[in-house]
C-alpha cells in the first residue's frame, strides 16, 4: 500500500431534485441537497480515482463504471469537497457511520460488500462534512 491509496468520501451537491438511474440498481428520486459517497482507492492509480470523479462531475468524461458515476454525471451535481484517509481500508466502517448520522440511500455503491449503501444524504453540506470527518476520524482511531 502506498500513500496515494486509501479511503475517500466525496461531498456531492445536487442543485435540484432529480431522478437518477443508477445502472442495474434502478431509478431513485433524489431531493436537492448534499450527498456523501464513500469509496476505496487501493487499485491501480489509487486516489487518482478522485480526479476521474471530478472530471465526470465537470462533464469532461462520460463513462459510468460505478453507481456514483450516474449521480456525478447528472448536470446538476458538483463535488464540493473530498475527505481522504491514506493507507487504510475503512470504506465500509465510514459508510456505515455516515449512514447512521445522515439519510442512507439504500442499495447504492455497496454491490461488492455487505453494506446497505455507501451513499447518504443530508440537509446541507456543513452538516454532512461534519459527519464525514467524524466518521473518518473514528475509523482511523479504531484502525478498522
Amino acid at each position: 500500500m502506498t500513500a496515494d491509496q486509501g479511503t475517500y468520501t466525496l461531498v456531492i451537491e445536487l442543485a435540484e431534485r432529480a431522478t437518477i438511474t443508477f445502472g442495474a440498481a434502478g431509478e431513485y428520486d433524489l431531493e436537492a441537497g448534499a450527498y456523501a459517497y464513500t469509496g476505496s482507492a487501493f487499485g491501480r492509480g489509487g486516489f487518482a480515482r478522485i480526479d476521474r470523479h471530478r472530471e465526470l462531475a465537470a462533464g469532461e468524461r462520460d463513462a459510468s463504471h460505478w453507481h456514483v458515476d450516474y449521480l456525478l454525471g447528472h448536470p446538476a451535481t458538483c463535488i464540493l469537497e473530498v475527505v481522504t484517509t491514506e493507507g487504510v481500508d475503512i470504506e465500509c466502517t465510514v459508510a456505515r457511520a455516515i449512514a447512521t448520522d445522515c439519510t442512507p440511500i439504500e442499495g447504492i455503491g455497496a454491490s461488492d460488500c455487505d453494506c446497505n449503501t455507501h451513499l447518504a444524504a443530508a440537509s446541507g453540506p456543513a452538516e454532512l462534512i461534519e459527519a464525514i470527518e467524524r466518521a473518518h476520524e473514528r475509523a482511523r482511531d479504531r484502525g478498522t
